[in-house]
């Protein structure tokens, strides 16, 4: 680009940085001379930015490409007046084309964060589902007519107890005033089938009682061991346990 009438055409290039190495420095060198393509190019910068904080989320990879394309079809003709700037209603005109596409490029990201939206609620309803489920089942294993339960000191005021429900199959190990774990840490649940323990369940490390489903079947264990784990959990203890407790017959 040499002609001073084509360099007046990319302002709105500019603002999105469309341009490649070779115009943008002939056109940073025509806007240090120009003040009405400065005042233009500030004003679409500004308006790009605003965009860009309503979009919250990365845009789809192919939107650059859509975005360049409905530019490239919207483009302002070169101009062979000889007319060292645009008139006032062909800059307007050309900065409403420009502003089209960046709508285009917002509405593609604000659809992203809609749907990223849409997907979190979802996840969440899920979430609370499994918990009530949970719930639901602590209350069938703690209320049910065969529970039997017993209990351990765990260190100063803390206990521990088991309610087993052979009918059910089911277990529910609860805390209360537990020692939270260190960083990394997580108290794990194992069920003990004779010398053999058998991984049963992380319990929450935020939580210093509470009450949780032991996972799996109580099947032919003797007892319920708690040990001290990495957060993800192990196959099988690494630590001694701090709790265990002999199942109620």
């Amino acid at each position: 680009m040499t002609a001073s009438t084509d360099l007046h055409t990319l302002t709105g290039a500019y603002a999105l940085d469309a341009l490649d190495e070779d115009e943008r420095v002939a056109f940073e060198q025509h806007l240090a001379k120009c003040e009405d393509c400065a005042q233009e190019v500030r004003e679409l910068t500004a308006t790009a930015g605003r965009l860009a904080l309503a979009a919250t989320m990365p845009p789809p990879p192919r939107l650059k490409t859509q975005v360049m394309e409905q530019i490239a079809g919207v483009r302002q003709e070169h101009s062979h007046s000889g007319v060292t700037a645009l008139s006032r209603t062909a800059r307007r005109e050309r900065a409403m084309r420009w502003a089209l596409a960046a709508c285009v490029a917002a509405a593609a990201g604000l659809g992203g964060t809609t749907l990223w939206q849409h997907q979190q609620a979802d996840e969440a309803r899920q979430q609370a589902q499994v918990a009530q489920r949970q719930a639901d089942q602590i209350t069938e294993v703690l209320s049910a007519p065969d529970a039997k339960v017993t209990s351990t000191a765990v260190g100063g005021a803390a206990r521990g107890s088991v309610v087993v429900s052979h009918d059910s199959d089911k277990a529910v190990f609860v805390a209360s005033g537990l020692a939270k774990p260190p960083q990394g840490k997580v108290y794990q649940l194992w069920f003990a089938d004779g010398d053999r323990m058998r991984p049963a369940g992380l319990m929450d490390p935020s939580r210093t009682s509470q009450s949780v489903l032991m996972a799996g079947a109580v099947g032919k264990a003797s007892g319920v061991g708690v040990t001290l784990e990495p957060d993800a959990g192990s196959k099988q203890p690494t630590t001694q346990p701090v709790v265990l407790l002999q199942l109620p017959a």
